[in-house]
């Protein structure tokens, strides 16, 4: 028996599996929820809570949003080596409750005329809040999927987790939408943007349910067994700086092309339509789901293609797509309401090879004993300088200098980033993860065959 199926999750129990993958889309769901509230409702929340009016009060909320991912590395410093020492699951159980009681809690900041600048003060508290938790949140939700996935479907089944991810931003997008259509835009800046916020508390307790009925990872047993896990949280920081910083490094430069993309075309999106390109606040809100729906059709067969072809050729067409269509489909999307959808559903579907494949990618970079470290600590640190910032930069660029298609030029540079980092990247789809020696090394077992059978395919 290889080691593979001896650590099946299946043959303990047929439905860990699908439950290992609820828990896990249910923390990006909360994520992503909150993001979608809080890019479609940012006109709103600026009016409610932060001085000056117009683009002045846009841009502070902007730029609080970005607060929120550069406290993200010390989140992945924190929560990272401790899922490496006590646990993939009790790390998880915690930052799921934290980062949903942040979000509930911004639907409950007075406004500032009512507590002036203490608003924007506690806005800009909680926003770091849930950015520290989701600095464990992602990574470790990735690192516990691929870790229960069977390692020839590790692509397709972590695909799952990013539907999580567009379903929660396009429900938290829809719920900030038919709020405003439902309501007078005195009535959303006063109170209707914060209805939504409300609905993360029970969503943190679902998530803490699902994950607390679950067992470890089978990777991480095997680890606690043979009695290889680290001693300390410091042991294991230590081995990860000393041994592990090329793929680090290679992490980081992937996250620029990935996050620069996923925040400029998810996030930034509705005010670069309203602002820029003169749609209603409606319509720049409709374009995105439109394009985010289509996508979340598409994620399963790019998670399936990585199976069956590799990781690195599906992230060479997305990255080599972007770059060659951005700037058409900017060009695009500036001559009205169709050509808005139609751009961006392209660059949306262009962008899917590498959402995807996230959950199965990234993991597998680093061994078990530092993996959750790995992962949240390049990871986060490249989100924190490159992808919450994206918004902020791309609205703050297009005022300086009066160029609409600087988040093209922006997403493309981006691009090159990502492509230089994939030229050293092992491959490593369909190679078993489990173990203490990075997967696609050849120190470590090698890729399964895609067509035999697997007693956890």
């Amino acid at each position: 028996m290889d080691r593979d199926a001896a650590t099946s999750a299946e043959a303990e129990n047929p439905g860990t599996v699908k439950k290992a993958i609820a828990a896990s889309a249910v923390g990006n769901f909360t994520e992503w929820f909150d993001y979608g509230l809080y890019a479609y409702g940012v006109s709103f929340i600026a009016a409610a809570i932060f001085p000056g009016e117009g683009a002045t009060a846009t841009l502070l909320a902007l730029a609080t949003f970005a607060v929120s991912f550069l406290v993200r590395p010390l989140g992945g410093f924190v929560w990272g080596p401790l899922g490496d020492r006590l646990g993939r699951r009790r790390v998880l159980a915690i930052t799921i409750l934290v980062m949903s009681a942040a979000t509930l809690c911004v639907g409950l900041v007075p406004s500032y005329t009512a507590i002036g600048v203490w608003a924007p003060a506690l806005m800009v508290i909680l926003r770091m809040i849930q950015g520290f938790s989701t600095g464990g949140e992602y990574g470790g939700a990735a690192t516990f999927m691929a870790e229960y996935a069977p390692t020839r479907r590790r692509g397709i089944l972590g695909s799952f987790l990013e539907v999580g991810t567009l379903v929660g931003f396009s429900v938290g997008a829809l719920s900030m939408l038919l709020m405003s259509l439902m309501l007078s835009d005195d009535s959303m800046e006063a109170w209707g943007w914060r209805l939504p916020f409300l609905l993360a508390a029970p969503l943190g307790l679902i998530g803490l349910y699902l994950r607390s009925r679950l067992d470890e990872t089978p990777a991480f047993r095997e680890l606690e067994d043979s009695g290889r896990r680290e001693a300390t949280v410091g042991t294991g920081f230590k081995e990860l700086i000393a041994e592990h910083w090329p793929p680090i490094l290679r992490l980081i430069g992937l996250v620029v092309a990935l996050n620069v993309v996923n925040y400029t075309l998810l996030t930034y999106m509705p005010t670069y339509l309203e602002k820029t390109i003169g749609l209603t606040t409606d319509m720049s809100l409709v374009v995105p789901i439109i394009g985010m729906l289509s996508m979340i059709v598409f994620l399963p067969f790019a998670g399936l293609a990585s199976d069956r072809f590799g990781r690195k050729p599906v992230w060479w067409f997305s990255v080599t797509g972007l770059f060659i269509a951005g700037i058409p489909m900017f060009l695009l999307m500036s001559t009205g309401l169709l050509g808005a959808i139609i751009g961006f559903a392209v660059l949306g579907l262009l962008y899917v090879p590498q959402l995807a494949t996230i959950s199965a990618t990234f993991p597998a970079m680093f061994p078990t004993q530092v993996r959750f470290a790995g992962f949240a600590i390049a990871y986060n640190v490249s989100t924190a300088l490159f992808g919450g910032t994206a918004p902020a930069v791309n609205d703050w660029l297009i005022g300086v200098t009066g160029n609409d298609l600087v988040p093209a030029m922006y997403m493309m540079v981006a691009c090159v980033v990502g492509a230089a980092a994939l030229i050293g990247l092992p491959e490593t789809a369909r190679c078993p993860i489990d173990g203490t020696e990075t997967p696609g090394t050849p120190e470590a077992p090698p890729q399964l065959d895609y067509e035999l059978q697997d007693s956890r395919a």
